[in-house]
């Protein structure tokens, strides 16, 4: 007996479909990494993933302190006691101790200009659950949520799989800095109601992911009187709020519904979705919040927490860990000095061979500016570029394309995630792949790197076109890739 019906056939359709938004450069990027992995001994020669978002610098002050409480873990001698209570059943609020510990933090990270209420904490399997979850809420299959671009390719994963709705993208250019404009805004929602799209709500993420760029007072006094206005939904991703190094400070979305900017605004409309995987470099932890002020959404989101709890383990440590004032405090400043240094290094690294980035001042990466190495000022010719980056200098940096950047030749460059000598073989693989041609490169002189539009890199273009044309394509097949939300 025979049977001629495929196993794809006996799946649903939702399951083998495209929609999943894997089938990108951003996670070929990743299936080349794990075929040949960096290792400074046993692999010297393999990829470097510079494509995960992670914040690995400050794990030694993580360590210490679990080391000297010992206590916050129920696999301890010293936590055993509190074993049983902790490894039975939970209810979805999840631990008092652990929404009132998330929420204490939370207003650490704004520099307690704003508090956060316990009760609005709704726990999810990291940032990656907490968007589904909020979108399954606020938006049917077919409705839409306005993006601005560039945004994080994950998205088209975690927001439009298994809901069913669309992402329809803000243009925004680099002249401006990718900033979000009202006008490019009202663009956005008027096509969409052109073509009978019925927008639900507005996505923003701040910091920016790829950018490393926050968004300031007066762009989020705009956004807030938008989609007031239009009486949509505001999400807004604050997810890497803990990871600016520099000035301006970070300002939430709270602070500016808070009441001081005088901005008046249906509450209702706002929800943050927040996380502990990169402002604490927990992502295999899995801690995702949605924090909402509308009370619908949060009795919602807390039924739908089920299919994604974070154990009660994970939530008794973090629990004791965020609690501790000396230890925050501690941690937030170290991590904001390490990666001001690292952000510095590697952009001067990169300037010494004419490489520049966009200005940017928070972050786990850098949106790097290659369009000048393109043959020519298209998407194809960049695609051209990653593969040899790719599989030639074995840096695994993800293209502008994969985050829907219009404009050629951007890179994001993953810094956070690598030692400080896996940092210098990665710069000096750079270095060489422009250094090897011929011809002298104009490196700019004081300026600001990313401003300094009249720099001018030379090549032997026989070379580079040997480069070029130097694109295999992965060796491995095609396969679902679930890493950590980057």
């Amino acid at each position: 007996m025979s049977f001629t019906v495929s196993s794809k056939q006996l799946l649903s359709k939702i399951a083998t479909g495209d929609a999943h938004g894997e089938n990108c450069p951003y996670f070929d990027g990743w299936k080349a990494y794990d075929n040949d992995p960096f290792h400074p001994t046993n692999n010297s020669n393999g990829v470097i993933q510079m494509g995960l978002a992670e914040n690995q610098l400050c794990f030694d002050l993580v360590q210490d302190w679990i080391l000297d409480n010992p206590r916050a873990s129920i696999c301890t001698p010293e936590g055993v006691d509190e074993f049983r209570d902790i490894a039975i059943f939970q209810d979805y609020h999840g631990l008092p101790e652990f929404r009132e510990a998330v929420a204490k933090f939370m207003g650490k990270v704004r520099r307690d200009r704003v508090t956060f209420d316990p009760d609005r904490i709704v726990m999810s399997g990291g940032a990656t659950g907490a968007h589904e979850m909020v979108t399954f809420c606020l938006a049917d299959p077919g409705e839409a949520f306005l993006v601005p671009v560039p945004y994080y390719p994950g998205f088209d994963r975690d927001l439009k799989w298994r809901t069913g709705i669309q992402l329809i993208p803000v243009h925004c250019e680099s002249a401006n800095g990718f900033k979000v404009t009202r006008e490019a805004l009202e663009e956005a929602y008027e096509k969409a109601e052109s073509e009978n799209i019925r927008v639900k709500g507005l996505l923003i993420t701040n910091p920016s992911n790829p950018l490393g760029t926050i968004l300031d007072r007066e762009t989020l006094r705009s956004i807030v009187r938008f989609i007031n206005e239009k009486s949509i939904h505001l999400v807004c991703d604050e997810i890497y709020a803990a990871t600016v190094f520099s000035q301006p400070a970070f300002v939430s979305i709270s602070e500016i519904i808070a009441g001081d900017d005088g901005i008046e605004c249906n509450t209702d409309l706002i929800h943050i979705v927040y996380s502990l995987s990169k402002d604490m470099g927990f992502p295999g932890f899995r801690v995702g919040i949605v924090y909402s002020y509308n009370d619908e959404v949060v009795n919602c989101a807390r039924k739908m927490s089920s299919f994604g709890l974070v154990s009660s383990q994970t939530q008794h440590l973090i629990a004791a860990m965020l609690s501790d004032d000396v230890f925050v405090k501690r941690f937030l400043a170290e991590s904001s000095r390490r990666l001001g240094i690292r952000h510095k290094v590697f952009t001067r690294g990169l300037a010494q061979v004419g490489i520049s980035c966009l200005k940017s001042n928070a972050g786990l990466f850098l949106w790097m500016d290659l369009h000048r190495l393109l043959k020519e000022q298209t998407l194809e010719a960049e695609m051209a570029l990653w593969k040899v980056i790719i599989h030639e200098v074995k840096l695994n940096v993800s293209p502008g394309s994969s985050f829907h950047c219009p404009e050629p030749g951007w890179f994001r460059v993953c810094i956070a995630n690598m030692d400080d000598h896996t940092m210098e073989v990665a710069l000096k693989r750079i270095r060489s792949f422009v250094l090897q041609k011929k011809e002298p490169v104009v490196v700019p002189n004081k300026k600001k790197c990313w401003q300094d539009h009249n720099l001018r890199l030379s090549f032997s273009d026989r070379r580079f076109d040997d480069f070029l044309m130097a694109s295999p394509h992965s060796p491995i097949p095609h396969s679902p890739l679930v890493q950590a939300r980057t």
